[in-house]
């Protein structure tokens, strides 16, 4: 399975990075063997 993770940065307080990490690290527990793609 492949996710295409593209958040946009939340004002102030996190990057769209920091956003991208955080829900890419979440999912991974979740499914394991997907496949994150961060943009």
């Amino acid at each position: 399975m492949k996710i295409v993770i593209a958040p946009d940065s939340f004002k102030d307080s996190l990057s769209a990075q920091a956003v991208a990490d955080a829900i890419a690290s979440g999912l991974a527990e979740v499914w394991p063997h997907a496949e994150l793609i961060k943009c």
